[in-house]
């Protein structure tokens, strides 16, 4: 069977999960609409490790009675050591933009769109330690110079509480990490027939390149073998559309 892009994007963000570089991440947060980076998880924890999953859109067994408000109870307390965070917009200094564009308020009559809004985003994004940033469209688009509204920033002024920012930035084409020091990305693996030009071509913002760029690497067939059957078993009530067109599998009658 072909490996699917949303397989491999799922191996690829539960290998930064797993970075030994960055700091560990017992409790891993996954907001609704996240069948990806939710996969990701199950996949850290299917392969053996003992990480806690809250996932707030799971339909049964989800811990968060209260929803969302728990989850940012839980995040302000410290206990979450790991959240995805996706934009409408993402900028080269690693700014989301979850509210639109053009004027605002809004929009703007020639052509400003509006986007679901920005709801908890700034305060998962300070209040984090680890932060992957999500987007599967990679696009001008989408990969901005500037993002026209700051919703969640990437970095704070000196003096400005914040536990983290992001570790890094996973698309369809490409995984970026960030340095938030130098508030710049820097291409880390490159997806199967894309190259430097081709990111470049399709990115707004400017970014770092290394000497030698390695290709994000296929996911094991160990790794397939835990997203096809345990994984996606997992997931099937939460996600069956995701499940019925990646995995082929449906939930029975």
């Amino acid at each position: 069977m072909t490996i699917q892009l949303e397989e491999r994007l799922a191996a690829a963000l539960a290998r930064l999960i797993l970075d030994p570089a960055a700091p560990p991440a017992r409790h891993i947060a996954v907001g609704a609409a996240s069948p990806i980076p939710a996969a990701a998880c199950w996949l850290v924890r299917k392969s053996g490790h003992p990480v806690r999953l809250s996932l707030l859109h799971k339909r049964s067994g989800n811990p968060f009675t209260e929803g969302s408000r728990e989850l940012f109870d839980l995040t302000g307390q410290g206990r979450i050591d790991l959240f995805f965070l996706g934009g409408g917009q993402i900028d080269g200094q690693a700014n989301l933009n979850l509210v639109g564009t053009g004027e605002w308020p809004g929009g703007s009559p020639q052509g400003g769109v509006r986007f679901p809004g920005s709801f908890g985003s700034a305060f998962m994004y300070f209040m984090t330690p680890r932060t992957i940033l999500f987007r599967e469209e990679h696009s001008p688009r989408v990969l901005v110079p500037r993002v026209d509204n700051i919703s969640a920033p990437g970095v704070s002024e000196p003096g400005v509480f914040r536990r983290g920012t992001a570790q890094a930035l996973v698309t369809g084409k490409c995984v970026f990490t960030f340095d938030a020091t130098a508030a710049r990305f820097t291409l880390a693996s490159l997806h199967p027939g894309e190259s430097v030009e081709t990111i470049r071509a399709a990115t707004g913002f400017d970014f770092d390149v290394p000497a030698d760029i390695p290709a994000t690497p296929d996911p094991t067939s160990e790794e397939l073998a835990l997203l096809r059957g345990p994984v996606c078993d997992e997931m099937l009530e939460t996600y069956p559309e995701f499940c019925a067109r990646v995995f082929s599998r449906k939930l029975a009658a």
